[in-house]
């Protein structure tokens, strides 16, 4: 997996380009929660669940359909308190599904159930530039740094290179559009 640092990079580089468009920052915290939630997971093999299975880590809880489920569950959380329900459904579907995304681009691991419950296959980009993160104090170790150098150059660095563009060019726009008015 990529590890629970990183997972909040993409909600909240999103969350800053959308911060134009009215998402209040309190929903990043949503955002940063449905960008974890698949890593429920690990608390199959407590329960004596084998990691390749269904239910084990990196399968049914990394799918799109949880994804869909995580995301609406969160949305409802907040129906009465934001009139935009389309937009923090969309925010938070992108948040959820980017936990998966970058598990994949991950170089170690039996691969992510994207299609479960549909298909138990399990997938990886054909690039996957990201070290696999230890679970548990694991991380704590010379491994753990590795992977969080590696976190910072393929998942922060991409994340704020982009939102940096993007409020770049919105800024620009913004400045056009004021003076041709």
């Amino acid at each position: 997996m990529a590890s629970l640092f990183s997972h909040p990079a993409v909600p909240l580089a999103l969350g800053v380009m959308l911060r134009r468009h009215r998402l209040p920052a309190r929903y990043w915290v949503l955002g940063a929660i449905a960008s974890m939630a698949p890593d429920i997971d690990v608390l199959a093999f407590r329960l004596g669940i084998p990691y390749g299975a269904p239910l084990g880590h990196r399968g049914g809880t990394h799918s799109i359909l949880v994804a869909v489920i995580v995301s609406t569950l969160l949305m409802l959380r907040e129906w009465r308190h934001w009139q935009r329900h389309c937009a923090l459904l969309f925010y938070l579907f992108v948040a959820a599904l980017s936990h998966p995304l970058l598990d994949m681009l991950t170089d170690g691991g039996l691969g992510i159930a994207l299609l479960y419950p549909f298909s138990t296959e399990r997938f990886f980009f054909p690039w996957r530039p990201i070290a696999v993160s230890p679970i548990g104090a694991a991380f704590f170790s010379q491994a753990g740094l590795e992977v969080i150098a590696s976190e910072l150059k393929w998942i922060w660095l991409p994340c704020s290179l982009i939102t940096a563009l993007v409020l770049a060019i919105t800024r620009a726009v913004t400045r056009t559009a004021r003076l041709a008015s």
